[in-house]
């Protein structure tokens, strides 16, 4: 009886050890806006780890940028544009991820890349409250990237009742905090960012980082999503009935055009307007046709830093031979003036 009972249970570990290696690992990638998510994905994509990639990416606004930032690779790369991955385009990821458990190759692993302004928890939710979603994929971990240079006035902005902060959720629900820019401060503002992710989160592994590069093996494969310590964090967790609220002052301005652009004129303008207003511009970001140059350009910026880099500097990727070279720039902050950014940017055409 004793044998019988032993073969059973063998069994029973087999069948769940298959239907373990039969689900596809995934990592949510979060964090606040500007803190290195791209420059995170791309470090992924770049390693060599031998797996086959898929990259769900979520942009915050009308006019997408990541698809030009992100390196050109076999990898597949779903995009999901105007609106937060954790409200108004839910439904896409759904599709996304049901389109990509019917390929006959599946993948080895997939990134969701979430927009700054992501509540990841009900990213998360999705794998264990849809069946078919659950059945094929299992969460492996959430991983938030943290600005060092900038986060701290973020996780302590006291929003509207009602209101969530992003930035303090994208951390307390994180399995590893990627602890990014550490060379933009100092050894005492480093301590102090490190004190206050600890107040919010005691668990996940701090890993400190310049430009997003990290020891892959510390973040992919990790298993490291805990359900239960979550249910601790937010009893409702697994009630797709709950809401949650975003910040409506946060708004993004996007514009698109055809042109080549003076980069004299667009570095003076993008510093005056950064200098005069980077306090509320939280993100911008661009890919730019610059006149004289057959390069792609990357603009970048978080609050007052900036920085234009090009394709030809191993920056995004470069313009395909029979692309459309349009010009695509996008700010997300407070008190966007849209007319007035619109007028200035394409005053910087080349005449």
């Amino acid at each position: 009886m004793e044998f019988g009972k032993c073969a059973k249970e063998e069994c029973e570990e087999e069948e769940v050890i298959s239907e373990e290696q039969r689900r596809t690992s995934c990592s949510i990638v979060t964090g606040f806006l500007g803190s290195g998510k791209t420059t995170l994905v791309n470090h992924i994509l770049k390693g060599r780890h031998g797996l086959k990639i898929a990259v769900i990416e979520n942009e915050f606004g009308e006019v997408g940028v990541d698809d030009a930032i992100v390196m050109e690779t076999e990898e597949e790369v779903f995009e999901m544009n105007n609106g937060c991955i954790c409200c108004t385009v839910r439904g896409d990821l759904l599709r996304i991820f049901k389109k990509l458990s019917r390929r006959s190759t599946p993948f080895d692993h997939i990134l969701i890349e979430t927009t700054g302004l992501a509540d990841p928890a009900p990213v998360a939710q999705t794998f264990f409250v849809d069946e078919e979603v659950k059945a094929n994929y299992e969460l492996d971990a959430i991983i938030t990237l943290v600005d060092s240079k900038h986060i701290i006035p973020h996780l302590e902005e006291e929003k509207p009742e009602g209101v969530e902060n992003e930035s303090v959720e994208q951390v307390a629900f994180a399995d590893k905090i990627i602890l990014n820019k550490t060379d933009l401060v100092n050894d005492e503002e480093k301590a102090a960012v490190i004190k206050k992710l600890r107040g919010i989160n005691k668990f996940a592994e701090i890993i400190e980082t310049e430009q997003s590069e990290v020891d892959l093996k510390r973040i992919l494969g990790v298993k490291a999503f805990d359900l239960s310590r979550v249910l601790q964090v937010e009893e409702d967790f697994l009630d797709t009935g709950a809401e949650h609220m975003h910040d409506d002052s946060v708004s993004s301005v996007g514009i698109e055009f055809d042109g080549e652009l003076d980069l004299a004129l667009l570095n003076a303008w993008l510093s005056k307007m950064l200098r005069e207003n980077g306090v509320d511009l939280f993100r911008s970001k661009g890919v730019l046709n610059m006149a004289g140059s057959d390069a792609r350009y990357i603009f970048q910026g978080v609050h007052m830093l900036m920085g234009i880099s090009s394709s030809a500097d191993g920056i995004g990727r470069p313009w395909g031979a029979n692309e459309k070279r349009t010009n695509r720039l996008v700010f997300i902050g407070r008190n966007l003036n849209r007319e007035e950014i619109t007028l200035h940017f394409k005053a910087c055409v080349a005449k």
